[in-house]
């Protein structure tokens, strides 16, 4: 079911070399872009008529409006499963320890007498939050955008989720998101709340319209089409990434449990056939029980022929074998996981020498599904390779920061020169000039 990379016996490539034989998901944003583009336009010329018009065309569904009415909210709460609502308020409990303490603060620095810069740290006014539907229901996605934008101060939170396709099981949906997403907004205290998906979700956030304000920065991750937006319309607004579809790598050795291995592949593998599963091993042994291992797990789960088994035959993912950990670290360095277990002796020194991981989960009993909902951490993670020179959502992500420069007319005269020469140099007479003006050029010259 699930494919082997043999990288034994050689040295690594490096680079570009080694990333290219590892396996990964097709997900072309660039193709997409052409697709949304002319839904974005739409969105911002006619605003909620085309978002109406996309619910009907894109998500079978009929609505009047797209904001999501307050008692819906309320009723969503009061409906929602005790269990689950007290699974959800200790994901919001811990989150909230994590993310408090992310908050920075303001530094002033003392360059010289006189002369003072500050790192202020302002957050974005007014953001917009993507929430996915269709396969799957993401009450845990609400958890992970809201609580670090509510912790780094953000004034005004906006949440788009797709409206839903009423099922034999769930009759009344009304064109609304799902209950259980409404429910967990209305645990967080956000009341704006928008049934709209994909591109069309986006462009609303970026042009604003009769019913929502526009916004400075949209964060969520979503489908190949929410990338493409947020591609075309970054730079009118921010965004936290483009993110793909999810991925698990498993770098183990011969003490992992391959009963845990294979579970963990499959968990990710559930979300979606393009999800990737890649397990990272010097034993071939552990190879081998994990691949066995799967068979029975899988069976006795859902969502296999749709997800799981695409996910798990696809080029995406791959069992590779490398010759020690030393080159297993390598491999796991090139893929940049969204999620990286470790599975090793002294797991935790061995991930202390990762260094791209979008986040890591040290020993047997850290597995991604912790992190996904209660450990804490946020789980909307750089994915693709982008854990490279990308991090997760954070307080940061929803934070500015601005330098605010005080300088006496003492300090200013003590650097101008400098300053002056600086520009001159770069054919930018008038910034000397603006210097000069302050002085009728008194300052002393350099030496």
């Amino acid at each position: 079911m699930i494919s082997r990379i043999d990288l034994r016996g050689a040295a690594l490539p490096e680079g570009a070399a080694l990333r290219d034989l590892l396996p990964r998901a097709e997900f072309d944003v660039e193709a997409a872009l052409e697709k949304v583009r002319p839904i974005c336009e739409d969105v911002r010329h006619r605003g909620t008529a085309a978002l109406i018009e996309y619910a009907r065309r894109f998500d079978g569904v009929e609505i009047e409006r797209v904001r999501v009415p307050a008692e819906a909210l309320t009723e969503a709460l009061d409906a929602l499963d005790p269990k689950v609502r007290a699974a959800l308020e200790e994901s919001i409990r811990r989150a909230r320890i994590v993310h408090r303490e992310q908050r920075r603060t303001d530094v002033t620095t003392k360059v010289v007498p006189g002369g003072t810069v500050t790192e202020r740290w302002v957050p974005v006014e007014r953001v917009g939050l993507y929430v996915p539907g269709g396969r799957s229901v993401y009450p845990s996605s609400v958890v992970m955008n809201v609580v670090p934008a509510q912790e780094a101060g953000v004034g005004s939170l906006a949440i788009a989720s797709p409206p839903q396709v009423s099922s034999p099981s769930q009759p009344s949906f009304h064109g609304l998101p799902h209950p259980t997403i409404l429910a967990a907004c209305a645990l967080l205290g956000v009341d704006e709340v928008y049934a709209a998906g994909g591109a069309q979700a986006v462009a609303m956030f970026a042009y604003g319209t009769e019913e929502c304000a526009p916004v400075n920065l949209v964060t969520g991750p979503g489908n190949i089409y929410v990338a493409a937006a947020k591609r075309l319309l970054k730079g009118r607004i921010g965004i936290d990434s483009e993110a793909g579809p999810t991925e698990i790598a498993v770098l183990a050795d011969r003490t992992a449990d391959p009963v845990h291995v294979a579970a963990d592949l499959i968990s990710q593998a559930e979300h979606d056939p393009m999800a990737a599963a890649v397990l990272v091993t010097d034993s071939v042994e552990l190879a081998d029980r994990t691949e066995k291992e799967l068979a029975p797990q899988i069976e006795a789960t859902k969502h296999v022929e749709d997800r799981i088994v695409p996910a798990l035959s696809g080029r995406q993912s791959a069992i590779v074998l490398v010759d020690g950990l030393d080159e297993g670290l390598t491999v796991v360095d090139a893929y940049g996981a969204e999620h990286l277990e470790i599975q090793t002796a002294d797991a935790a020194a061995v991930a202390a020498r990762v260094r791209n991981a979008g986040a890591i989960f040290v020993g047997p009993y850290a597995p991604v599904s912790l992190g996904d909902y209660c450990a804490g951490s946020n789980h909307v993670l750089p994915t693709g390779g982008c854990a490279c020179h990308s991090s997760g959502l954070s307080v940061q992500s929803f934070l500015r920061g601005i330098h605010v420069v005080d300088y006496s007319r003492e300090a200013l005269a003590e650097v101008a020169h400098h300053v002056v020469t600086l520009a001159e140099a770069e054919d930018l007479p008038a910034h000397g000039a603006a210097l000069k003006a302050r002085f009728d050029w008194t300052v002393p010259q350099s030496k």
